[in-house]
């Protein structure tokens, strides 16, 4: 058998005639190089421990610290919104998603531990136990969770996305006292709406990565979501904190919470109003606009189809936005009240100016005619207004420069963005100021000359029963910061668009077109009521025809002291084919309960009779 070192020293093996020998000459340099080799190996082992230990230390103990470094983020809350009175509108809860581990399922917890008859029994029947406790506490059907649950390969299965946390605690507990395990929790902040429908097409709503994607819920998207933060500290392999290790918080800051000027409530009656009445007149869409005239408020944006933001992928696409500041279209007789305003305003016109009122006029290449048929008629300029004559407003308008019209238009906000908030805003159009005769005569009395938004004309009305000075639209009244300091939105820059005189003018025509309603639709009692109506024809650019109507009416109550504006338009009702009988009622019964609801002090003063034709 070979010695150990008889490789090291290359020495031949010994035979029988002749044991081999080591002779001590040539053995003595072969150890002193071995003894060499061995000090030449320890010197360099200590050198390198005196490196770690005294020269990298830091080094080494730097990089150990990073491989166990744990960095956990820190959402931030996103801002709640709330209506005038402080009804939450939208907020931001905790919630979980409830997972499951079927791998462990299979075994109920004993992956690598031996398993008794016993054990095996119970974790046969474990998915079964875990499918009926899930049905108690989180609905469904056992049928809706044993598939995921079985699936012996798979160690994740999103049982419910979205649980509220109390839920999920008592689930949880209710599975530990079964003796069962497999099932978890992810936490999840969730962007709850608790009233469904409520101011839908406002608020908008977030996307499942978070980012607000329509509403308000967009323009506001960067202050409402704050800045995460994040801890950072020393952790364990399975990332757990260890005690006395190196911790870092940089805090969240929690997004800005927002108060409307919307009424939550009178929101709801006028979005149930408006949606009804688009039901009855099988009506592509309606909308309700209401308008405190003193400040620009908006206390009502209701818009028909809505839809449920916490179930907005259910949604059609097309009711995600919000038609009151979307959508465009051609105003009808309701424009004349601006017409009429300008008028005035340059003393053109004399509300018991009589005028003679042909059966059509021409303008352009065509005629322009009344929506009722007559012949050569008078009618008292008040009278133009209250009995809607195209024919008349144009008579009177021709009166004016085209430039001075158009800057009357420009200071009404027409063919320009009210800037209210809302996303896809359309500004609308008015003819440029060396408009065509045509096209000022379209402008005058509401036809295809013009277009505007139900923001747009409702801010324009609320100025003339503002006295003549327009408030911009405001939908936003205060902020609240992440530090509990509360800031009030300051509202858009006020100015004068007609004087006083002419203003009270124009809503005495508006209270005798009221009154010349035989049908009194307007009326609210007890209270001096105003009303304006519009119906004009869409075009249809797929035949280049005109196809369907747009109707709508407009309202001021109480007409001696004005404090609201309602606005509701209803795009091409089937049935119904007027302002007054599609949109009317729909006016008068928000008129009467928004003016109920803030307690308006009824008119103390009787409304004179009107006299509309000799």
């Amino acid at each position: 058998m070979s010695r150990p070192l008889d490789r090291f020293f290359n020495q031949k093996k010994a035979t029988k005639k002749r044991p081999g020998r080591l002779p001590v000459s040539a053995a003595v340099p072969r150890l002193r190089i071995l003894l060499i080799l061995v000090a030449v190996v320890f010197s360099l082992a200590a050198g390198r421990a005196v490196q770690v230990q005294a020269i990298d230390a830091s080094t080494v103990a730097d990089k150990a610290a990073y491989q166990r470094t744990v960095s956990r983020p820190l959402p931030a809350i996103r801002g709640t919104i709330t209506d005038r009175n402080g009804e939450l509108l939208v907020y931001t809860q905790d919630t979980v998603r409830v997972v499951a581990s079927p791998k462990m399922i299979a075994t109920n917890g004993r992956m690598s531990a031996p398993m008794t008859a016993k054990d095996k029994q119970v974790a046969a029947a474990a998915p079964a136990r875990l499918a009926a406790l899930l049905v108690q506490y989180l609905g469904g059907t056992t049928e809706t969770y044993l598939p995921k649950l079985t699936k012996p390969d798979s160690s994740w299965e999103v049982l419910a996305p979205v649980v509220p946390s109390a839920t999920f605690r008592a689930l949880r507990q209710a599975v530990t006292d079964a003796g069962l395990v497999g099932i978890g929790k992810e936490d999840v902040l969730t962007r709850t709406y608790p009233n469904g429908s409520l101011a839908a097409n406002l608020l908008g709503y977030v996307n499942a990565e978070g980012v607000g994607a329509a509403g308000l819920e967009y323009t506001l998207n960067k202050s409402l979501t704050g800045t995460p933060g994040k801890e950072v500290y020393e952790g364990s392999a399975a990332g757990e904190k260890i005690p006395m290790g190196n911790n870092t918080v940089i805090a969240a800051v929690n997004g800005v919470s927002y108060r409307l000027t919307v009424d939550a409530g009178l929101q709801w009656l006028a979005e149930q109003l408006i949606a009804d009445q688009v039901r009855r007149t099988d009506a592509n869409w309606g909308g309700a606009v209401v308008v405190d005239r003193m400040t620009g408020e908006i206390l009502t944006m209701a818009v028909a189809p809505g839809y449920d933001p916490n179930k907005y992928s259910k949604a059609d696409q097309s009711d995600l936005g919000n038609r009151a500041v979307t959508d465009s279209y051609t105003p009808g007789s309701v424009q004349k009240l601006l017409t009429f305003a300008a008028l005035l305003d340059q003393d053109l016109v004399d509300p018991d100016e009589l005028i003679t009122v042909p059966s059509k006029i021409k303008s352009g290449d065509h005629y322009v005619e009344d929506a009722w048929a007559h012949g050569t008629i008078k009618l008292y300029a008040r009278g133009v207004v209250a009995k809607s004559s195209n024919i008349g407003t144009i008579i009177l308008a021709r009166r004016a420069t085209k430039q001075s019209l158009h800057d009357y238009m420009v200071s009404f906000g027409m063919g320009s963005k009210t800037k209210v908030g809302l996303p896809g805003e359309a500004t609308g159009s008015i003819p440029a100021a060396d408009m065509p005769d045509y096209a000022r005569d379209g402008q005058a009395f509401g036809g295809s000359a013009v277009t505007t938004t139900m923001v747009q004309m409702a801010a324009a009305v609320a100025a003339i029963a503002n006295g003549g000075v327009y408030n911009p639209p405001q939908l936003i009244k205060s902020q609240t910061l992440p530090d509990g300091s509360v800031q009030d939105i300051a509202a858009g820059k006020s100015h004068r668009v007609v004087s006083e005189d002419a203003a009270v003018k124009v809503l005495s025509m508006m209270e005798a077109m009221a009154q010349s309603s035989t049908s009194h639709r307007f009326d609210v009692p007890g209270y001096r009521v105003g009303a304006k109506t519009g119906t004009s024809q869409k075009y249809n650019a797929k035949c280049g025809c005109f196809r369907g109507l747009v109707t709508s009416a407009i309202s001021v109550a109480p007409i001696d002291n004005p404090r609201f504006v309602v606005y509701v338009v209803v795009d091409n009702p089937r049935r119904g084919s007027s302002g007054s009988t599609v949109a009317g009622p729909v006016v008068q019964k928000l008129m009467s309960l928004a003016l109920a609801r803030y307690a308006v002090p009824q008119s103390t003063t009787e409304a004179p009779k009107y006299k509309i034709e000799p």
